[in-house]
């Protein structure tokens, strides 16, 4: 209500500043031609009587004459000017009362908001924090930080920020004060080791890894280093070796754990294809304890063992085997179940098949 009241005395005043000058009545017209002609006889007549070429007496009969006539075609003509200002003023009044509050709504309803709520004082008061800048509050934070350089609790909350804008080698420089300050943690030596990463165009130098070792060696389910120290093993060439430990970490990792679309795409890339499991067993493998898990997985490579013992010609479920064995961490398994796989390969192709997916995942022999 409010707004719209501001509104119609915004109309009223531009109504008036358009009708004021029409108000103050018309300025004197410039005279017609046949006044002027009137008073060029009078004064014609004025020349004639000074010379002489006219009596006195004739000359203010004339003089009477041409009043007459010049103060009835004045009359004439102020009074058609009148009319015609009137006219005028009636249609700019017409106009300015009409026509200006009509294209004011228009351009309003199509340019303006006025389904929008009104904005409290106090909005208004904090929207100038809410909308500061993220470069601003970074700044506070440094600037609090130099003069505050033990506040670990200040570089945890700044080193995440300044690895996700980029900023790499400030955001080393701040996990290995929040390491300094805050005590040695996997997850802080594993963002560490992926912000050098990052500060070296994603290669995963020698001192990252070092630091995601030494995550892993504090927790060794560390999934961040765990992953990246694969990516180290695939920038390498090992691609058997990272594949090795992606597998792992699938193995060993909750089915609806949210890193599994990455580490199987990591797979993928290096050309290994993560072990895939039934529907059915997935279902019932999500509501089990990592032990109960543990078991179910060395149920089935028990039962695929021993479905080889009567069929040596399957390569796949061969390779399978031995690649099952190396995600369990049991490589001594793995090399004598690729001994026996060749014993039962007779076929030479399918013995070459078998030597192929050997060299694949990395083992001897």
């Amino acid at each position: 209500m409010t707004l719209w009241f501001v509104f119609a005395l915004m109309t009223a005043a531009a109504v008036f500043a358009v009708l004021w000058p029409l108000g103050r009545g018309a300025r004197t017209e410039r005279q017609g031609a046949e006044t002027v002609v009137y008073k060029d006889q009078l004064a014609e007549v004025t020349r004639d009587a000074a010379s002489g070429l006219i009596q006195p007496a004739e000359a203010d009969a004339a003089r009477v004459e041409i009043s007459r006539r010049l103060l009835a075609a004045s009359d004439a003509e102020t009074n058609v000017s009148l009319t015609a200002n009137v006219s005028f003023r009636r249609a700019v009044a017409v106009l300015a009362l009409v026509a200006m509050p009509l294209i004011a709504a228009g351009f309003y309803a199509k340019l303006g908001s006025p389904s929008i709520g009104d904005f409290p004082l106090a909005q208004r008061s904090a929207a100038p924090v809410a909308n500061a800048s993220l470069d601003r509050l970074i700044g506070q934070v440094e600037t609090h930080l130099e003069k505050n350089p033990a506040d670990g609790k200040g570089w945890e909350v700044l080193a995440p920020v300044l690895f996700k804008i980029g900023r790499y080698d400030d955001a080393v420089r701040a996990w290995r004060n929040s390491i300094t300050y805050n005590g040695e943690t996997s997850s802080r030596r594993a963002d560490l080791g992926e912000a050098m990463a990052a500060a070296a165009g994603g290669v995963v130098t020698n001192e990252a890894k070092s630091e995601l070792e030494r995550a892993i060696a504090l927790d060794a389910n560390e999934v961040k280093a765990r992953y990246l120290v694969g990516l180290a093993a695939e920038q390498d060439g090992r691609k058997a070796d990272a594949a090795n430990i992606w597998r792992g970490m699938l193995a060993s990792a909750p089915q609806d754990a949210p890193w599994r679309p990455l580490v199987q795409q990591a797979l993928a890339r290096v050309g290994v294809d993560a072990p895939k499991l039934s529907d059915d067993t997935v279902a019932a493998a999500k509501d089990m304890s990592e032990g109960d898990r543990n078991t179910m997985i060395r149920g089935m490579v028990e039962r695929l063992a021993t479905r080889l013992k009567d069929n040596g010609d399957d390569v796949e479920g061969w390779l399978r085997l031995v690649r099952a064995y190396i995600v369990l961490g049991e490589r001594d398994k793995a090399q004598s179940t690729l001994v026996q796989a060749r014993q039962a390969t007779k076929d030479a192709a399918r013995l070459k098949q078998l030597n192929d997916g050997v060299k694949e995942l990395g083992i001897d022999g």
